[in-house]
Order: C-alpha cells, then structure tokens, then sequence
C-alpha cells in the first residue's frame, strides 16, 4: 500500500528570500502593494523580486506606470539598512535603461537619492552613485544632477570615499561638467584632480584625465589648470603605461594649451615629444587629441618653430583611416606652415 510522505527539501527554484511574483500583469502591481507594507519581510522580498524583474525596459515601463517609483523614493528613508540598499540597487538598475532615466526625471528622484550620498552603508552609497551615473548618460540627466546643486557634494566626496566609488563620481562628473563645470570650479574640483591624476590606480588616473578634460572647456577651468600647476602632470601623463590615460592627458592638454599661459607651460614642461609619440597610437582618440593638442602649441612662435621639422610626419596622417584625424592634421600643416 502507498505511503504519503512530506518531502523535507523546499521545491526546486524556489528563492525564500524573495517574493512570490503574481502571474502576468498583476505581477508588478502586487509587489507595488507589498513596498507599502508595514512587514519588514514582506518590503524586503518585494524589492528583491523587483531587483530581477528591472533588468527588462517593458517592466521598469510598467513599473513606472503602477506607482513604483514613489514608493522606492519613501523606501530610501526606510530605517532598515537591507531595505534602503535594495531600493537603491533597484534605481541603479532602472537608471541603465532609457525609460528608467526619464523615470527620474519626471519623479524628482535625484533629490531623494541625493539624501543617501553619505549613508552609513558602503553598498548603499556604491548603489546611489551607479543610479547618477547612469542618469548623467542622459544629457537631460547630468543637467539635472547640476541644477539640483550636487556638484559641490560630488566634487568633496572625490576626496572622502573610497575607489570604487570614486571610479563612479569621476564618470558623473566627466558628463555633468560638459553641461556646465562652474559650481565644480568652484568647489576646488581641479585640485582634487590633480591629486587623483596621481593614483597608483590605473582606472582612476583614466577617469581623473578625462573628467580634468571636461572642466577645461571653459576659460575659468583653462586658469586654474595653469594655476594649479597641472599642466607638468599632465605632460608626465603622456609617458603612462597605459593608454587610455595617455589619450585623455592628451584631451586635457588640448584645451589647457588654448591660453597664451597654458601653451607656454606645456612648451616649459616639453610636451611636443611625448604629444609627437602618440601620433602613431592605435586609439583614434589619442591621434587626434595629440594633433590638435600641438596645433595649440605650433601658435606659438616657440612651438611652431620646434614643430617645422615634423610635417612629414602630418603629411602622413592626412592619410589616415579617420576623417577626422585627416582633418585635424590638415590644420596643424596650415598652423605649423603659417608664416607672419
């Protein structure tokens, strides 16, 4: 005769720690309703049911539509660590899709967002900046991140936190200062810079470059850059061993070298040399930074002197496979042959 007997072991596929998701369209109203639950257990298994479903663009849309988003935003202020880091890692992966950085924009989430940058929670804050990050992807998105006044706070956290987050405010930054860099120029942001273009991290001194590129657009950047005595640096940058670094020192050059001051401290510190070496780099991007950083110095009579020599060496690149590299190399023949 048969026996009935109550297995010990859960069903295969089964995640105790996550909530049970409702079948097709309920599924994601459902979880809107557990967010609002006063249970612990139940706010945090809907958040990590949330954290798997965001990944698709269709359930952040209907996410958006059920009323998610103002129920993440108060759950930022929850008391519990587990759940405002849930809730946090569920608007970074949010803040990766497009409907997700129009989600944004359109709750103000960026303001309760803002409240966690100094959270007691590592994860948490590593979460937060991940979402900014990638909502300054968005050129609507880094406007909003500077009219929202973060910058200064940015700016002050690349001397306070660690690495890993300091990778992800310099990506923040670089996007945010092509929108406007003045509160960052403000808040000493180029001698913070300066300090990470020194790091014994690769990635830092890649992300530092390229972020000190964007705050030398406008003229108020090109100063500090010289008064800050960055230049030499970034003239030192062109021999780094890795490459990216040395195209983005090049970028940073190129607009620093726009000044009558700054093309006299490049020429001091003898950049052309190290500039002239990156004309044969495989990056597009370090050929032509490279180019258009010695075009700056050939206005001088010192650097056009220096530079005379070298046109075969343009006369190649004209032929290069990027147009814009042809283009760039067709100037500086013009600049470095120009005669008063």
């Amino acid at each position: 005769m048969a026996h009935t007997r109550i297995s010990m072991y859960q069903p295969p596929n089964i995640n105790p720690t996550q909530a049970a998701i409702a079948y097709g369209c309920r599924a994601l109203p459902k979880l809107n309703e557990e967010l609002q639950s006063k249970d612990l257990l139940t706010r945090q298994k809907a958040l990590m049911a949330l954290c798997d479903l965001m990944h698709d663009p269709e359930h952040i849309y209907v996410a958006i539509k059920t009323g998610c988003l103002e129920n993440l935003r108060a759950l930022l202020k929850d008391p519990n660590h587990l759940v405002r880091i849930k809730a946090t890692e569920v608007l970074s992966i949010m803040a990766a899709h497009n409907i997700g950085r129009e989600g944004f924009l359109e709750h103000d989430i960026i303001s309760a967002l803002s409240s966690l940058l100094n959270d007691s929670q590592p994860i948490c804050r590593v979460n937060t900046h991940l979402a900014f990050k990638h909502l300054a992807q968005l050129p609507s998105g880094a406007l909003a991140i500077v009219n929202s006044g973060l910058i200064p706070s940015l700016v002050l956290q690349l001397h306070t936190e660690h690495e890993s987050i300091q990778e992800l405010l310099l990506d923040t930054l670089a996007a945010c200062l092509l929108e406007d860099a003045n509160e960052a120029l403000a808040s000493r942001a180029v001698p913070f810079l300066k300090e990470l273009l020194l790091s014994n991290n690769e990635n830092i001194r890649t992300k530092a470059a390229a972020t000190l590129t964007a705050v030398s657009i406008p003229l108020e950047g090109k100063k500090q850059v010289c008064q800050y005595d960055v230049i030499p640096l970034l003239v030192h940058l062109l021999k780094d061993s890795v490459e990216e670094v040395r195209a983005n020192a090049a970028g940073a050059l190129m607009y620093a070298t726009v000044t009558t001051e700054g093309k006299y401290a490049a020429l001091d510190a003898e950049a052309i040399h190290p500039l002239l070496s990156l004309l044969s780099s495989n990056l597009i991007k370090a050929r032509l930074n490279a180019i258009k950083a010695l075009t700056m110095l050939a206005e001088a009579p010192e650097g056009r002197k220096l530079l005379q020599v070298q046109v075969p060496i343009f006369r190649v690149l004209e032929m290069d496979r990027s147009k814009a590299v042809q283009r760039a190399a067709q100037v500086a023949i013009k600049v470095i042959e120009w005669k008063p």
